[in-house]
């Protein structure tokens, strides 16, 4: 099978045996794949290296079929995204999300386009943390797991003024007095739900907090590196 001309983005590389990469790709028309990037660590290679670089919009072609298939070509569209510090760091966590949490060939075009809309983001925008969440509100969505962010567990209507205790197998439930799940209030959830202007700082962290307590339900006891090198440069 020959696939050819393939929007895609390189989420991750390794290196596999004495000249290849192996390659994790985010594509718009199959989801993530696994691609074998024959020779690339040679001198003579035929495909650039350079082009294989992670932020970097391409078009591949692969062949075969299976958990690998091997990368033909590959054609940069456009100039590589230039991301430095804390916008790097956070695509690069963006790209750990997707290897973690999405299927291989679970094609998603809209979840695409939603990445390289937030590429943009990243670049651009005067809150990181506030595009990071509203990312992960779309990822866990598009796998299946979408926040429940205007009612509470019981169906009542979320009120902004009120705290609730966000559970990850009920949602939001009324807040008592000793914390359960994750303490946020009722307008941070609200604000994820109309895309508005970045909540106050305050709902921001809880935000972090809630976003982080449901993707370790998911990824397991060991996280996320990123998690670690976030908190590495926090303490430094």
């Amino acid at each position: 099978m020959r696939t050819t001309q393939q929007p895609a983005y390189v989420l991750h590389s390794r290196p596999w045996r004495e000249t290849s990469l192996l390659l994790e790709a985010f594509t718009h028309d199959f989801g993530r794949v696994g691609l074998v990037a024959r020779g690339v660590r040679s001198a003579r290679a035929r495909l650039p290296r350079s082009a294989l670089e992670p932020l970097q919009a391409l078009r591949v072609d692969w062949s075969g079929r299976g958990e690998l298939r091997t990368l033909t070509a590959v054609e940069p569209e456009g100039s590589a995204l230039v991301l430095h510090g804390d916008r790097l760091l956070s695509a690069m966590y963006v790209n750990e999300l997707l290897v973690r949490l999405t299927a291989r060939d679970d094609a998603n075009p809209d979840l695409f386009e939603r990445y390289a809309t937030l590429l943009g983001d990243l670049a651009a925008a005067s809150s990181l943390a506030w595009s990071l969440r509203r990312f992960e509100r779309d990822l866990l969505a598009a796998i299946g797991y979408a926040l429940q962010l205007e009612t509470d567990a019981e169906g009542g209507a979320i009120e902004a003024t009120r705290a609730y205790d966000y559970l990850p197998e009920h949602g939001p439930v009324a807040a008592g007095g000793t914390a359960r799940g994750v303490r946020v209030r009722g307008s941070a959830l609200l604000a994820l739900v109309v895309d508005a202007e970045p909540p106050a700082t305050e709902d921001l962290a809880s935000l972090r907090r809630l976003m982080r307590a449901l993707i370790a339900t998911h990824v397991g006891e060991r996280g996320l590196q990123s998690w670690r090198v976030f908190a590495e440069r926090f303490r430094s």
